[in-house]
């Protein structure tokens, strides 16, 4: 059985983590076919919107399978070995927006993984923590560095030094998640935004999605020269005078990303 499903429907591709036997922790398999499903989806032009979730009811992901753990042989060996990390480098070269749909643990390596989506959701049972320093190790995949840039140095501290997950609601509070939903909505709550993405122009949400990530890194200057660049580029499309056009004529508009 697939670690990571893959299934596309009316413009969005909903890729499942499937090892709920083991609260979908990040096996050898799933570092390999995640990346595979996320490009998969990446190029495939019925998709609009991704959205990445976990399969049962009791584990968004539960980070990374300690039973793949193994004595180090030599520093210079590892550090070699952590190439394998460029897996998560899929999320970053996404062009299309990625929702992450949350229930249940979401600790480790799966809290990074929805750190490197753009959209976090959470049912009000997901739990969201970095517990790597307990076990006398530091996050692997980015959280170290998206965490901190998405919430704060002090929350993201906070989360790091003490190893606790947060609940849902102060996941909220903190900016980690941008909605709460109960358990039993969360699907259909993901299905609507996922949706409401869909039907935007796909170009203008690409370089949204573009602009904004790169204001994390960008000094204002640069970033402004960007978004004055993506805006100009826009201003030339198909979907921007179709929104236009239907403004005038009362309609919805429909987008074709041209």
């Amino acid at each position: 059985m697939s670690t990571v499903l893959l299934e596309i429907r009316d413009h969005v591709a909903w890729i499942t983590l499937n090892r709920p036997e083991a609260l979908n922790a990040i096996n050898a398999a799933m570092r390999a076919a995640l990346p595979e499903a996320i490009r998969t989806a990446e190029a495939d032009p019925d998709v609009r919107v991704l959205v990445l979730r976990g399969a049962g009811e009791r584990a968004f992901c539960a980070g990374a399978d300690i039973k793949e753990f193994a004595p180090v042989p030599s520093p210079a060996e590892y550090r070699q070995s952590r190439r394998n990390g460029a897996w998560i480098r899929a999320f970053d070269e996404a062009r299309k927006p990625i929702l992450a749909s949350i229930r249940g643990i979401c600790l480790g390596g799966g809290l990074e993984i929805a750190l490197a989506c753009d959209i976090r959701l959470a049912a009000e049972d997901a739990r969201l923590g970095l517990p790597e320093s307990g076990l006398g190790i530091l996050t692997g995949v980015g959280g170290s560095q998206r965490l901190p840039r998405l919430v704060g140095l002090g929350w993201a501290l906070d989360m790091m030094l003490t190893g606790e997950p947060l609940p849902a609601t102060r996941a909220r509070e903190i900016g980690l998640v941008t909605r709460v939903v109960p358990v039993a909505e969360l699907e259909a709550v993901t299905a609507t935004l996922a949706a409401q993405l869909a039907a935007r122009p796909p170009t203008a949400l690409a370089f949204a999605k573009e602009a904004a990530r790169a204001a994390m890194d960008l000094p204002l200057r640069e970033g402004l020269r960007l978004e004055g660049d993506l805006l100009t580029l826009l201003m030339n499309t198909e979907d921007r005078l179709e929104a236009a056009q239907a403004f005038r004529e009362k309609r919805p508009p429909h987008f074709t990303g041209r």
